[in-house]
């Protein structure tokens, strides 16, 4: 632990005014075309771009290291060529390029650079760039709201609602919670996906209101769209029986 907390102190005081690394937040590919992921190092001119790949919950993967320098790229395990590669425009500007996607290639990639000043080694990372590849022939994803809890009902002012997102393709989802057919995001909150054992993934949505409003038989719709399939299911306190 002492090891760790060490390296992770030596790391923050390294960072300080060294530079921002830059990527583009979200790109959106159709299924067998190539994705372009942009990377711009700031005002390191000497260092490397390192891109890792994530997908919600799991662990980061190491996808490949390029320099400007180099006449190739050194790749991470399990990545290799033609479908991942490596470009640079300039000294400071590097891409990640993925060929021929897939659903699956859906996930956050994050770029960083690696370089040596005065005898630190310093790790800049961007924001990240979410890839989410669309597949006309992929299964929609199947949606199911929960009602409130009785206990809920009877004790508290507010309810919440939970809409459970399955069998979803990738782990990425736009989710939006409609009343009465209107857009709403006051009291919305949605969790990060996980993947089952099936290599599908699931995850939930939540949409907190009055009891007030459950009481007036609102509709209430769960709308949720995975790799261009959406899915919608709606419910009113009309349709539960107690």
């Amino acid at each position: 632990m002492i090891t760790i907390f060490c390296a992770f102190f030596t790391l923050l005081t390294c960072v300080s005014g060294v530079t921002v690394v830059t990527q583009s937040p979200l790109i959106t590919v159709n299924k067998g075309q190539t994705a372009t992921l942009d990377c711009n190092l700031g005002t390191v001119t000497n260092a490397q771009a390192r891109w890792y790949k994530q997908t919600p919950g799991g662990v980061p993967q190491h996808v490949l290291r390029f320099y400007h320098g180099w006449s190739s790229v050194k790749y991470g395990s399990g990545f290799s060529a033609p479908k991942f590669t490596s470009t640079h425009s300039s000294q400071s500007d590097y891409s990640l390029i993925i060929n021929n996607v897939d659903v699956g290639d859906s996930a956050v990639y994050y770029c960083f650079c690696t370089a040596e000043h005065m005898k630190c080694f310093t790790v800049v990372f961007g924001q990240g760039t979410k890839l989410i590849v669309t597949d006309a022939d992929v299964a929609p994803p199947v949606l199911n709201i929960l009602r409130p809890s009785r206990e809920e009902l009877i004790s508290s002012s507010k309810v919440t609602l939970v809409c459970l997102i399955d069998h979803m393709s990738a782990a990425f989802a736009d989710v939006r919670w409609l009343v009465n057919g209107n857009s709403v995001t006051e009291g919305v909150f949605t969790g990060s996906a996980e993947q089952q054992p099936d290599k599908k993934f699931r995850m939930s949505s939540y949409l907190t209101i009055e009891s007030s409003e459950w009481d007036k038989d609102k509709d209430l719709t769960c709308e949720a769209s995975v790799a261009s399939k959406t899915t919608r299911t709606n419910i009113k306190k009309s349709d539960c029986s107690d």
